[in-house]
């Protein structure tokens, strides 16, 4: 028989991204605490730039995208916003967006599944995901309920199961 497998991958959904963006920056233009504070939301290159006259209203504007992206699925393991930086008078928040399982952590998951998981279970590191096989499909789905109930520092989805 031959083995099951999935792949552990951690990918964007871009159109989700753009449209909790979109969302964000509506409110942002309609919200009565954001009124002449040159408060602002919009990509640049393949980042969010973030931007109000205080510190206080950048973080603020941060919040209102987060909160979006939360409703849309995405999850804030996804996204690495920076420190709100003052340019002139306004300051700045670069939010960047993180896809893929860098080989640190694609190790340190290999570890998770090999010393928690059931026996007969092989995870190979490929580019930045993860095949995970065994003969039996009940502890495939026993190393996705594993995984799920960590607390790692990627936003996980789990594809290709066959």
């Amino acid at each position: 028989m031959a083995d099951s497998s999935f792949d552990i991958v951690s990918k964007l959904d871009r159109q989700e991204v753009d449209n909790a963006l979109r969302q964000a920056t509506k409110e942002v233009a309609n919200r009565f605490d954001f009124r002449n504070v040159d408060a602002g939301i919009k990509w640049s290159g393949e980042a969010i730039e973030i931007q109000a006259n205080t510190e206080e209203r950048a973080l603020a504007v941060l919040d209102v995208l987060k909160d979006k992206l939360v409703k849309r699925g995405v999850s804030l393991k996804a996204i690495d916003p920076g420190d709100a930086k003052a340019s002139g008078k306004v300051y700045k928040i670069v939010v960047t967006l993180k896809e893929g399982i860098s080989q640190e952590d694609a190790k340190k998951i290999g570890k998770i599944i090999r010393e928690e998981g059931p026996k007969g279970v092989k995870a190979q590191i490929q580019g930045e995901e993860l095949r995970v096989s065994s003969k039996k499909k009940d502890d495939l789905q026993d190393i996705i309920s594993l995984l799920k109930g960590k607390d790692l520092d990627v936003a996980l989805q789990f594809t290709n199961y066959r």
